[in-house]
């Protein structure tokens, strides 16, 4: 069997400078937009296409202190249009010369294999919200697992479907910490973790995945190979026996959950909420006062037309209404 999926661009920019970088993600996408504000990169980075994608084609990363430049999909383009054109970056307090330039563009970035991979975290994973973490502290330990694997299963059937690739198949996944206390972070009420996780998805290296990934968090990176192997039955049914036979880990340091199968119909596709505006409506106090000042307004208007010099206009709607009327 052959499994026919739509391909998915991707494309990652890496910018040497004459120095280590040490600037946010956001001021780095500062400099890029007053750098080129005319091009199709600008409403990429700057929030307007926020609706029209909820997962981010533009992502700005800085990895060892260098800036990445990830295109998805339709962030691709604006990417490749203009990274002959940065030869510097002036973040006012300090400029950064570009010295060199590499990018990797690749024409099928998702795939769905039927063998496992592993992911390592570049940047914390912010899992937990403040609704998320109520749940997540009420947990048992080896709860606490299964409930960020199913966070990073939803995670990866998101960006999958949101980029238009549709799933053939339930996904499998399984997630490792580092400690199952996560780490507290100043935004919004939001919890992280260090670690890795394991998919039969192929993803792009250097995404976000969870929440903050404008700000640089959650970026990821694979261990599989460019040359990717045909999907293959037969794997992909031992990936199902491996999984009811898995056993989670509580080790110090090395807290793993067991192999998931996900059930990706389960999983609700994402709806863009549209901003309805609220109908105002006039205070009892105002609306009092608007139907006097009428009131006294079509008194007055009466009294002028009854003192009029004009003549009586037979031919108007008031003239017979009057006529008719008993």
């Amino acid at each position: 069997m052959t499994l026919i999926t739509p391909k998915i661009k991707s494309a990652t920019v890496k910018l040497k400078t004459d120095r280590p970088v040490q600037k946010t993600p956001y001021q780095v996408k500062g400099v890029l937009m007053k750098n080129f504000p005319n091009d199709e990169i600008v409403p990429m980075l700057n929030g307007s296409y926020r609706k029209k994608f909820l997962y981010p084609r533009i992502q700005v990363k800085i990895v060892d202190e260098e800036i990445l430049l990830v295109g998805l999909h339709q962030g691709v383009d604006p990417i490749l249009a203009i990274h002959e054109k940065i030869k510097d970056l002036n973040f006012g307090d300090i400029t950064f010369d570009v010295l060199e330039k590499s990018i990797q563009v690749s024409e099928e970035a998702f795939f769905f294999s039927s063998s496992i991979h592993k992911y390592r975290f570049l940047s914390n994973w912010v899992a937990l919200n403040i609704n998320t973490s109520k749940k997540y502290d009420l947990k048992k330990d080896e709860d606490k697992l299964q409930y960020l694997n199913d966070l990073i299963a939803k995670n990866i059937v998101f960006i999958a479907r949101e980029m238009g690739f549709e799933l053939p198949k339930n996904i499998y996944s399984k997630i490792s910490v580092s400690d199952l206390n996560p780490i507290k972070l100043d935004q919004n009420g939001w919890r992280a973790f260090d670690g890795e996780f394991y998919s039969n998805i192929i993803l792009p290296d250097y995404i976000g995945i969870g929440n903050g990934i404008t700000r640089g968090y959650g970026t990821i990176n694979g261990s599989h190979s460019d040359d990717i192997l045909p999907f293959d039955n037969k794997e992909f049914e031992e990936l199902k026996l491996e999984s009811e036979n898995s056993h989670f880990s509580l080790d110090s340091e090395n807290f793993c959950s067991t192999l998931f199968e996900v059930d990706i119909s389960t999983i609700q596709k994402p709806n863009v909420r549209k901003n309805k505006k609220k109908k105002s409506y006039p205070s009892k106090k105002k609306k009092k006062s608007f139907e006097k000042a009428k009131a006294t307004r079509s008194k007055k208007e009466k009294t002028t037309k009854q003192n009029s010099d004009e003549p009586v206009n037979y031919n108007s709607y008031e003239y017979h209404k009057k006529q008719h009327s008993i």
